[in-house]
């Protein structure tokens, strides 16, 4: 079985907010790639991570998971992790699954960073 899942992460900065611009799936196989590299941020004492997801094309419950999870962890810390995302299917996703209520969810980088 060969693994055709599109899934990429590059890091960038805004004024001290470190912010993850995730592309493709967020599933089994990638969600814990996403997980690690927000652990490694939260360990590394970021008080505020932004995921842009505005690129993300699916995400499925481990993808979620590995969301939730970094954002306990994160305000385990003192912290907190805000989403950007834009696509009506996965706003809807965390509409159903609650997690809208977990995150802050913006529709820009600037946005997530200023709410």
């Amino acid at each position: 079985m060969t693994n055709d899942v599109f899934f990429e992460v590059t890091e960038c900065e805004l004024p001290g907010v470190p912010v993850l611009d995730v592309g493709g799936e967020i599933d089994v196989a990638t969600s814990p790639r996403l997980h690690e590299l927000l652990t490694g941020l939260i360990e590394g004492g970021a008080p505020l991570v932004i995921v842009n997801m505005t690129d993300v094309s699916f995400i499925d419950s481990t993808g979620l998971g590995a969301l939730a999870g970094a954002a306990r962890d994160a305000r385990a810390a003192g912290g907190d992790i805000r989403l950007v995302v834009t696509s009506p299917q996965i706003i809807k996703l965390l509409e159903l699954t609650g997690l809208d209520e977990v995150f802050s969810v913006a529709s820009s980088t600037k946005d997530a960073v200023g709410s």
